[in-house]
């Protein structure tokens, strides 16, 4: 269950002190391969975006991620990260069932030499969202058969990527990858159940198959945390996995607040939640109780701009990352040992639906500028300088 909304202890403009950040603490930017990629081959999100009547934008070649991998990853690198997280996608590795696609596998082949030369730490993503066509097709997350197919995807990818020093992720946000199946009419009511059942199999086996592969190597299932009721299935689902995570990966965007705005996030209108980045040392808390002898990392946090406009609040994105890194030290001073923080995202991309909800560092317009010009937020430079400073000063008041 949820423990209690955190009382903030900012009283009269003063704030606790904080700790600095130690130096082997991680930081990281993330990425999602559908959502950034472009060139994507068939699957269920080609085929979500495509149907007759959806009213999902264009998917178009998004940000093309796929050919300037190598430049954003210069873009990562400039703001001294160690982390890159991406997603090994498997519709391009597996187009066909049985089928294996060496090109593919070239491609990411140079993804990982392109992290090694920039000293970066790869956290690969198996599962993000997207299923191969083929999947769908024999019933993706309605039947058994999605469970044995997944595990020879990552079987594949083990072997393959196996001695590269990457943290792994197995499955991204199972809750919301059903929840964005059944709102696609892929997951009927009858087989929820059934469906959040092989969720589980699917991280297990694939924990299991990775520490096999790539003994040492940490392997994690990143959950959300989020108001109730979103949060009852990360609640279900971690309780099944515990014990076969080395570390909890945890999301967080938002939490509840008066003006009720986080039913926005419902309706994909994620630039108007209102943030209370206080609920971060919440959420850090709450599994930290959980399982204590687990470190955590927040592999996702973020904040979407409305097309790139600023916030009618005037709260900016260098606002939101400093108060964050903010109550995640405040987390560290309490003894919570978290490791790492990535950022949601390195750029712009498809929002499950949109490119109206900008979440990137470096944004890009996909909608107008062909060029697929990366041009840096206010939030670049203040990035460094915590990535360079080891969090934000020691007397920082927080914006919110």
């Amino acid at each position: 269950m949820r423990t209690a909304f955190l009382i903030s202890l900012v009283v009269s403009g003063c704030a606790v002190p904080v700790s600095k950040l130690p130096k082997d603490f991680h930081w990281g930017v993330a990425t999602s391969g559908f959502q950034s990629e472009g060139s994507f081959p068939d699957s269920n999100w080609t085929r979500y975006t495509t149907r007759p009547g959806t009213a999902h934008e264009p998917y178009a070649d998004s940000v093309d991620f796929f050919r300037r991998f190598r430049d954003d990853i210069a873009l990562a690198a400039s703001l001294g990260v160690d982390t890159f997280r991406f997603s090994i996608e498997w519709a391009r590795v597996m187009p066909r069932r049985g089928v294996v696609d060496e090109e593919a596998l070239r491609h990411y082949d140079q993804m990982f030499e392109a992290l090694r030369e920039r000293g970066m730490t790869p956290m690969p993503t198996l599962l993000h969202f997207v299923t191969p066509g083929w999947v769908l097709d024999e019933g993706g997350l309605a039947s058994d058969s999605i469970v044995r197919a997944f595990r020879d995807f990552v079987e594949v990818v083990a072997r393959r990527y196996r001695s590269r020093g990457a943290r792994w992720v197995t499955l991204n946000e199972a809750s919301y990858f059903l929840t964005l199946e059944r709102r696609h009419g892929s997951v009927p009511d009858a087989e929820v159940e059934r469906a959040k059942a092989r969720l589980v199999q699917m991280h297990v086996v694939a924990f299991d198959l990775l520490h096999r592969e790539d003994a040492g190597a940490p392997v994690s299932t990143n959950v959300v945390w989020e108001p109730a009721p979103a949060s009852w299935f990360d609640d279900w689902f971690f309780e099944r996995v515990a014990h076969h995570v080395d570390f909890i990966a945890l999301d967080y965007y938002y939490a509840l607040t008066l003006d009720l705005s986080v039913a926005h996030a419902g309706r994909g209108k994620f630039w108007r939640v209102n943030f209370r980045p206080s609920e971060l040392l919440t959420a850090l808390r709450d599994y930290h109780a959980r399982a204590p002898h687990l470190p955590l990392y927040v592999v996702e946090n973020g904040m979407a701009t409305d097309d790139g406009l600023p916030r009618r609040d005037g709260y900016t994105r260098s606002n939101h990352l400093r108060d964050h890194i903010y109550w995640l030290q405040r987390a560290r001073d309490e003894g919570i040992d978290v490791i790492g923080f990535n950022y949601w995202s390195l750029t712009d991309n498809y929002e499950w639906g949109d490119y109206r909800n900008r979440f990137g560092l470096f944004t890009v317009d996909v909608r107008t500028d062909a060029t697929l010009q990366r041009k840096a937020t206010d939030a670049v430079e203040t990035f460094h300088e915590l990535v360079k400073n080891g969090g934000v000063p020691t007397s920082y008041v927080p914006v919110k």
